[in-house]
């Protein structure tokens, strides 16, 4: 294993840097923000702007490296948008200075399509419609080699630090590294302390995080599972992996994402998990699918292999696996 590191100070400064455009997007162009691509999702200047940064200093630092991310410049490079590349180019000025607005599309456009033993998986806004509603997103960057999650960084800019005074102050980064733990920080990187997991054995005490959107996950069967665990408290519903944070440092015992009814083949990406997946088991929690099967991060792009997300702190997982079937058994494969 090469450069650890270097990894992770990598991955840090580019969730620094990335976080820091976000937070000034955010600020100063509520309204102005995004636009809907082609195929219909919303994208924003900040989506572009973090992942031109983080694609920048990852292919300085390692450029043998693959990266696959969500975004490409396509739509950005269109004449009809080139009010939207320019206030790109002004942003990521701000943190990488001089850099032209073709530089910019190149680094956006850095990621490819198909996997190797080693890349790194990046989600340059998790969760944009948090984001555009100036709710909870989080910028996810995980490195993975040889079908493992080694690292995996979350920046979550509008999350509350300590869940004991959530009114005071906001921003968290959560780290983790493949057997040495993970631990939050501050946006500036500092104020370091390690994870752990809820120690909660009793479903009856526990409550449980889910998103937001109802396209994004099946929130009446989340409603029964619940029921058939005696959990009555209401869930926490939150856009983006920012879940993987709360489930880490035992704010939250369960995180669900069933497939909704609405799209009811949809498959996960890569980039939408690997991050969190990570951050939780290392601070002592477990990540399968429905059926209890490891996540996939080496098939695809797309996480054909598996049906659903369960995320526990570890105690009640083998539980919450027994509530959810039976299962369709067309969704096994």
């Amino acid at each position: 294993m090469r450069g650890s590191v270097l990894e992770v100070t990598t991955a840090l400064q580019a969730a620094v840097m990335a976080s820091e455009l976000c937070q000034k997007v955010q600020r100063d162009l509520i309204g102005e923000v995004s636009f809907v691509k082609s195929d219909r999702s919303p994208v924003t200047i900040a989506d572009y702007g973090s992942q031109a940064i983080i694609c920048k200093l990852i292919r300085d630092r390692f450029p043998e490296d693959t990266i696959i991310a969500e975004e490409d410049s396509k739509e950005l490079r269109k004449p009809a948008r080139a009010a939207v590349l320019e206030k790109v180019t002004r942003y990521v000025n701000e943190v990488i200075p001089r850099a032209s607005s073709s530089e910019i599309c190149d680094w956006i456009d850095t990621p490819s399509q198909h996997l190797s033993e080693r890349f790194w998986a990046l989600d340059p806004i998790d969760g944009t419609k948090g984001f555009l509603r100036g709710d909870q997103y989080a910028i996810a960057l995980a490195l993975i080699e040889h079908g493992e999650v080694r690292l995996g960084l979350l920046a979550c800019p509008n999350l509350h630090f300590d869940s004991e005074v959530p009114h005071e102050k906001r921003g968290c980064l959560f780290q983790a590294v493949r057997g040495k733990g993970a631990v939050q920080m501050d946006l500036e990187g500092k104020s370091r302390r390690p994870l752990s997991v809820s120690r909660i054995e009793d479903s009856s005490e526990a409550f449980f995080t889910e998103s937001v959107e109802v396209d994004h996950s099946d929130h009446e069967l989340h409603q029964r599972l619940a029921q058939k665990l005696n959990i009555t408290k209401p869930p926490l519903q939150v856009d983006s992996q920012a879940k993987y944070g709360i489930v880490a440092r035992g704010e939250a015992v369960l995180y669900l994402r069933m497939p909704s009814p609405v799209e009811p083949n949809y498959k996960e990406n890569i980039w939408d998990h690997a991050a969190g997946a990570i951050i939780t088991e290392e601070a002592g929690g477990r990540v399968t699918d429905a059926f209890g099967k490891p996540l996939d991060f080496v098939s695809g792009i797309k996480m054909e292999k598996n049906y659903g997300i369960v995320v526990s702190n570890g105690f009640l997982h083998d539980a919450v696996l027994r509530a959810l079937r039976p299962l369709p058994v067309e969704r096994r494969e």
